[in-house]
């Protein structure tokens, strides 16, 4: 993996292999984290430029959001452009960031889709990054019951998946995109192959009774008991919780922004742990 110090600076991507380009959108643009930013050429042609900006990240990981994109049809997700070492220039999709959660009949349409395309080769594994979070978050965020609920998952072991897919694993009403009369997602980069129910359980909606609607919707569309996929669905709940916990802690330790204690607190209470 090539380190830190090696990898090309945003100005050097682009005097090397966009020389025509210029900076037009730094990551005030939904959808655009890290280092990642809008660049416009010849004819106004837009594109995004990502940065593997997770420096405690292998690049592998990097690399596989650009294949999943290569995988994925253009009406689901932006087309890859190109790759470089530590970047990836990818298609700026016209439209707008959803304002808030489309129609539940869309969304589930939306996720049938995804769910029904070839797989892409690698499996969402929720332990390691579970433990992960553990490691790298505020020594002083590590309270007692924390551990013992990751232990207790630990010990269960991930549910048994009622059906594997490829999954986005992200979703939410920032990485909608809306335009053309098309739902579309951005940044995939925690995608990878799993249980249709973890990527219901891991939706976030403001209330459980939207999750609900959105599980018999998805039930109907995909020919899936509406039972038996919500019962899987709550088994899975309580370790998406605790991945978004986790990775809000994880956000916390690496930028002290407050907002992220405040999201990992209300992840804590709907797994009701005490702090």
């Amino acid at each position: 993996m090539p380190s830190p110090s090696s990898r090309l600076s945003r100005e050097a991507v682009l005097a090397r292999y966009f020389p025509c380009y210029r900076l037009a959108a730094l990551p005030a643009c939904a959808g655009l984290s890290g280092a990642s930013c809008v660049i416009i050429g010849p004819q106004d042609k837009r594109l995004v430029l990502r940065q593997h900006h997770d420096a405690s990240a292998a690049e592998y990981y990097f690399r596989r959001q650009y294949r999943a994109l290569r995988s994925l049809p253009a009406d689901l997700a932006p087309r890859p452009i190109a790759y470089f070492a530590g970047w990836m220039a990818i298609e700026y999709l016209q439209g707008e960031a959803a304002s808030a959660l489309p129609a539940v009949r869309d969304l589930a349409g939306l996720l049938v889709r995804l769910h029904r395309q070839r797989r892409f080769g690698w499996r969402v594994a929720l332990l390691p990054l579970l433990e992960h979070y553990w490691q790298r978050c505020d020594p002083g965020r590590r309270f007692p019951q924390w551990l013992r609920r990751l232990k207790r998952l630990r010990k269960q072991g991930e549910p048994r998946p009622l059906r594997l897919a490829p999954l986005h694993m992200d979703v939410h009403v920032g990485n909608i995109i809306v335009g053309g009369g098309e739902l579309r997602l951005i940044d995939w980069e925690y995608a990878g192959d799993g249980d249709i129910a973890l990527e219901l359980a891991g939706v976030w909606m403001p209330h459980e009774l939207q999750r609900q609607a959105l599980v018999g919707e998805y039930a109907v569309r995909a020919n899936i008991s509406p039972a038996l996929l919500a019962k899987h669905v709550r088994r899975w709940r309580p370790w998406m919780l605790m991945l978004a916990a986790g990775w809000y802690e994880y956000r916390w330790a690496q930028t002290g922004d407050r907002q992220f204690i405040a999201l990992a607190d209300d992840s804590w209470r709907q797994l009701n742990v005490k702090k």
